[in-house]
């Protein structure tokens, strides 16, 4: 029996803080009670393989022991728990809750109770208590130890290193050898010591993925051995340790057994022609069956049910089918009560472990598996990570969404608000790839002048610093408008103008700092010019996932950020009538952020055209210095060049004094070789579709040669003219020449703009988006060559106002159920992450080319908000959480075939062009906003 002085004790052993008379329990709930009787005391083993006594009456039911042992741990999250013991056939079962313990266990004082894990959730993230988490962090390392956790060896010698990482640290050679020879954390560890010790060295620094499949030893009905398991998703089949077929609950219509035969049911697939009803495994015995029935019950009702199933009633005469049922909240009632519930979280930290005379904390609660430092920038994605990008991996939460949605308030402000905080998070990691990860690799090597190096720890750290500390207050701010946090109570906190003016306030003191950070683009550059090294280091560094967009764009951010500030307390101030209590701040903050960007504008309009070149330069070869004073980007994208071999696919950049014309060549990073240069001063320009019979063409008449090209439509054509015209009136109004960019001699050159080309840079033409690289595939250059179109600096600056972030329900064309990510819209792409903690995305989608609608009442999707991207054979749909974050998804159109195709049901939007050019340059929008068939203008 636990004694009251014991009970600290026992729970200090997981690091659970000394109790302050909070309760666990829901409210107007009692503690259990033991029910009259004689007292059996049971013996359980907790995660941390103390054993605890715990005295129960001889007819209590199994859940009155197990309320005991998560009182005694003091438990929120506790239907994620179990106690499992071994019945009389040497077989691993679970307690059930609902008969008494005895009847159970029939020798109490020879049984150990295990308290373990019983369902691993989908994400680690719907966790939401610390001590939650470290439990589980406890389980996977048990099971890892015994064999239990089915993963082939390299994910066993992962997982391995981010165990010692979190125990000792960074990687030592000699302290590391040492560890792993006293600790024995898997079975076969010894021959796997140099995998192990490589992933440490590596520094890989993924929060181990939790998996615990539970296999099933069964065979096929031509007698192969398989082995069956149960996850959040479904049914699985493993042979050997290889995943080969998964059943999602949706497809699954019953489960049942016969016997040694267990029986998987499915629905009618219309999509295949060899559909098979039934599926059936022939498992060792009837009792190996029932059980792995019984807990794929449990799972599915954990999982899949909003409320615990109510029992069947009991029949009068005769019963058929067990009587089995799973009890205890499912996992949505187990997450609304966490969040909703009104007691104190008990603050919690992981117990120390000492290495070396030294504390350190075990990886699990509030920090990640990589210990105290960030995790290198070659991280690899964990092995055992669920695959999130296929129909397998979808988790179905329509109606759980539904359910989320009404409980969130809906008032305006708040959806601006939370906008906020999704951007902010995102900018803040953004942030950190210079801060954190850029860092960290110059610091191996002492290649960059301290100069540079002084200018960025000084122009970066302090507003990476002070974002941090703005994210806390408008993560505290939203908990206390959502209703999450007792504050509420003392004031009304439905308001974000307040935090927002704070914010902007310290930033203003930051406005020098902001001023030099086009000097460190400039500076950073000059600085890979003479050290050939430092070049190759910072190429390094953007092919690694964190630096999903060109490092230079990072460098920029800051400057960007003001930009995003501006528009949402605009927004903010255009919905508060003036007797709002958040008004006055928010238009306060407003003056403040305007006269910021008014400050800086200059700044950030030379540094968006450098950081253009700079990024421009890396995707052309045989061109000179592109960044030189004075020179200006002015559009890029496909168009056909009429030759001698008829027209051919080239990718044109227009600059302020120049045209350039290139094709896609065979170098690694697929760079565009240059195959001619056409001056700007002097050139005229005219359509020439009557004259060569080629649609949507013109010419372009230089002082030493003249080009007919051809564009894709006649929108491409009106853009290409106008932008070419402007420049030929800018470039003759300065009287200055244009300057030869290309690297080679004319000589080198054929005369008449025919250039020389292979059969090998033909067939390169021809490659498709599919065969790049994930990083340099996804540059605007590339996408604008596969999708046939083109891109201005105007565009680009309109993309830089309207970056997005926030959760979005994704769904394939021919998927039944909807999948919940983290979405990130910038530089003309959508990036995907499982959620918003991490570090790289896992995918990307361009979205030049494609074009932005909502989907027909054929399409039968019947949800709100809910718009379609599509480009030929490719259809996505997402759906938003509200009508405010629908309407947000329109600045996707800026990217989407020539700026899209947008239709919003009813809506009507304005917009105002900054002058009477780029007003004019929105006239192909008529081209191409189609309204149920009709050209709207």
């Amino acid at each position: 029996m636990v004694e009251p002085g014991d009970r600290e004790v026992a729970g200090q052993r997981l690091g659970i803080p000394e109790s302050l008379g909070v309760s666990t329990l829901e409210p107007g709930q009692r503690p259990p009670t033991t029910p009259p009787g004689r007292q059996v005391s049971i013996r359980v083993q907790l995660l941390d393989d103390v054993t605890e006594v715990f005295d129960i009456s001889q007819r209590a039911p199994a859940k009155a022991l197990f309320d005991l042992v998560c009182v005694h741990l003091n438990l929120a999250e506790r239907d994620y728990f179990g106690l499992q013991y071994q019945n009389p056939r040497r077989m691993m079962v679970w307690l059930d809750l609902l008969k008494p313990t005895l009847k159970q266990i029939r020798r109490p004082k020879n049984t150990i109770l295990r308290f373990v894990v019983k369902f691993f959730p989908p994400d680690h993230t719907q966790l939401l208590e610390e001590l939650t988490r470290y439990l589980f962090a406890l389980q996977i390392k048990h099971d890892l130890a015994c064999g239990r956790l089915t993963c082939n060896a390299t994910s066993a010698a992962l997982l391995v290193s981010h165990i010692v990482q979190s125990e000792i640290g960074d990687f030592d050679e000699v302290q590391s050898f040492q560890h792993l020879l006293h600790n024995k954390y898997m079975p076969n560890q010894d021959a796997l010591m140099d995998k192990i010790t490589e992933y440490h060295h590596k520094h890989v620094g993924q929060t181990p993925a939790e998996s615990d499949y539970q296999l099933h030893p069964a065979k096929d009905r031509e007698g192969t051995k398989l082995s069956l398991a149960v996850s959040h998703i479904g049914l699985l089949v493993f042979q050997g340790h290889t995943k080969i077929n998964a059943f999602n609950w949706s497809k699954v219509r019953k489960l049942s057994f016969k016997r040694k035969r267990f029986l998987i049911k499915l629905r009618p697939d219309l999509n295949q022609s060899a559909y098979q009803d039934t599926l059936e495994f022939v498992m060792a015995s009837r009792d190996c069956c029932k059980t792995f029935w019984k807990i794929c019950v449990e799972y599915h009702a954990f999982f899949r049910l909003f409320e615990e199933p109510k029992p069947k009633a009991k029949a009068v005469l005769f019963t058929r089918g067990s009587s089995f049922r799973f009890s205890g909240r499912t996992q949505k009632q187990v997450f609304d009560y966490v969040k909703d519930s009104e007691f104190q979280k008990v603050p919690f930290e992981s117990p120390p472990v000492v290495v070396n005379g030294q504390k350190a904390f075990p990886f699990g609660p509030g920090q990640s598996s990589n210990g105290h430092q960030p995790s290198p920038i070659n991280a690899h994605s964990c092995p055992l990570s669920s695959p999130l990008f296929t129909d397998a991996g979808y988790v179905r939460t329509d109606d759980e969404d539904e359910v989320r949605r009404k409980k969130c308030p809906t008032d305006k402000a708040y959806f601006i608000a939370k906008e906020l905080l999704t951007t902010e998070r995102t900018f803040l990691k953004d942030l950190a790839v210079i801060t954190v990860w850029f860092q960290a690799v110059l610091g191996k090597e002492d290649i960059l002048p301290d100069s540079v190096r002084t200018l960025i720890n000084t122009n970066y750290d302090p507003v990476y610093q002070l974002h941090q500390a703005f994210l806390k207050e408008v993560e505290q701010r939203l908990q206390q408008w959502e209703g999450r946090s007792n504050a509420h109570i003392k004031g009304d906190y439905q308001r974000v103008g307040d935090v927002m003016l704070k914010n902007i306030q310290g930033l203003k003191q930051l406005t020098s700092l902001l001023q030099r950070h086009g000097e460190v683009l400039v500076e950073l550059e000059r600085s890979c010019r003479a050290s050939q090294r430092l070049q190759e280091l910072c190429r390094e560094f953007e092919q690694q996932k964190v630096c999903y967009l060109s490092l230079n764009m990072f460098l920029l951010r800051p400057l960007h950020r003001l930009l995003h500030y501006k528009l949402i307390l605009e927004r903010l101030c255009k919905h508060y009538p003036p007797t709002h209590q958040d008004f006055r701040d928010s238009r306060a903050a407003l003056a403040d952020i305007s006269e910021m960007v008014l400050q800086l504008q200059g700044t950030m309009m030379k540094m968006e055209n450098i950081q253009k070149l700079l990024e421009l330069k890396k995707d052309l070869t045989g061109i000179q210095d592109l960044a030189i004073p004075g020179r200006e980007f002015i559009r890029l994208g496909c168009l056909s060049k009429l030759s001698g071999k008829g027209l051919q696919q080239r990718m044109f950049f227009l600059f302020s004094d120049s045209l350039v014309y290139t094709s896609r060549g065979m170098t690694a990073d697929n760079q565009f070789k240059v195959h001619g240069q056409l001056p700007l001063y002097g050139m005229t320009i005219r359509e020439s579709e009557d004259e060569w019979g080629v649609p949507h063409s013109f010419t372009l008449f230089g002082q030493h040669q003249s080009v007919v090209v051809a564009a894709s439509c006649v929108s491409e054509m009106v853009k290409w003219m106008e932008d070419i015209r402007m420049a030929v009136v800018l470039v003759e109004q300065s009287n200055r020449p244009s300057t030869d960019l290309l690297s080679t001699s004319r000589s080198d050159r054929k005369e008449g703009g025919v250039e020389a080309e292979s059969e090998e840079e033909l067939s390169a033409s021809r490659s498709s988006l599919e065969r790049q690289s994930a990083q340099r595939g996804n540059t605007t250059v590339h996408v604008c060559w596969h999708r046939n179109t083109s891109v201005s600096m105007v565009d680009f600056s309109v993309a830089v106002e309207n970056q997005l972030s926030g959760n979005l329900l994704r769904k394939f064309k021919n998927s039944n159920g909807w999948q919940k990510l983290w979405v990130v819209f910038t530089n003309f792409s959508l990036f995907f992450y499982k959620s918003h903690q991490d570090d790289y995305p896992l995918a990307s989608l361009p979205l030049l080319g494609y074009s932005l609608t909502v989907p027909a009442e054929t399409e039968n999707i019947q949800k709100d908000y809910v718009f379609k991207l599509h480009f030929k054979s490719h259809v996505y749909y997402f759906r938003s959480e509200s009508q405010y974050t629908f309407q947000r998804s329109v600045p996707l159109a800026t990217c989407c075939v020539v700026f899209g195709c947008v239709v919003t049901s009813s809506l009507m939007y304005y917009f105002r062009s900054e002058s009477q050019y780029t007003f004019q340059r929105s006239v192909p929008l008529a081209t191409c906003c189609v309204v149920l068939s009709s050209v709207v203008w």
